[in-house]
């Protein structure tokens, strides 16, 4: 997979412990006064578990690509989405190395010149984890394997 690291959000970022809400993760993308991002066809997002993730009880993570025209996209619903997860139970696990989310990244949205993701907690806050999230034109998913013991 190609990789420009201008163009991630997470490396192995640990997801917010708080409360129920809406938090920023990791790093923003400043998509300058060009500003083509939604016209590009080969642009994918990427959100995989870098190490597991728990949650208490019966909690969910939801995880949204969002625009906005402060660095510091907004928690408080005033952000532009462009794309969510949608809930995604957490209490049991989610183990390291699952792709959350690996899709084209919209196009004929209008948007802001800062781009994030935002982490919604429902139900129960997260107890531990860590995501990598960045976009990418060369989507393509491998599995790393341990060697073989007898090697």
């Amino acid at each position: 997979m190609i990789l420009d690291s201008r163009n991630e959000f997470a490396d192995a970022v640990a997801v917010n412990t708080g409360p129920v809400g809406t938090y920023l993760v990791g790093s923003q993308i400043d998509l300058g006064a060009a500003n083509n991002v939604g016209a590009i066809s080969d642009l994918h997002l990427v959100i995989q578990v870098q190490t597991a993730i728990t949650a208490a009880a019966t909690g969910t993570l939801e995880f949204v690509l969002a625009s906005d025209d402060s660095a510091a996209v907004a928690t408080n619903g005033s952000a532009t989405v462009h794309f969510t997860t949608g809930a995604i139970p957490a209490a049991a696990g989610i183990a390291a190395g699952t792709v959350l989310a690996c899709v084209a990244v919209p196009q004929g949205f209008t948007y802001e010149r800062y781009l994030g993701i935002l982490q919604k907690t429902g139900a129960a806050a997260a107890t531990a984890g860590k995501i990598d999230a960045f976009l990418t034109n060369d989507p393509a998913r491998w599995v790393s394997y341990d060697s073989p013991s007898h090697l």
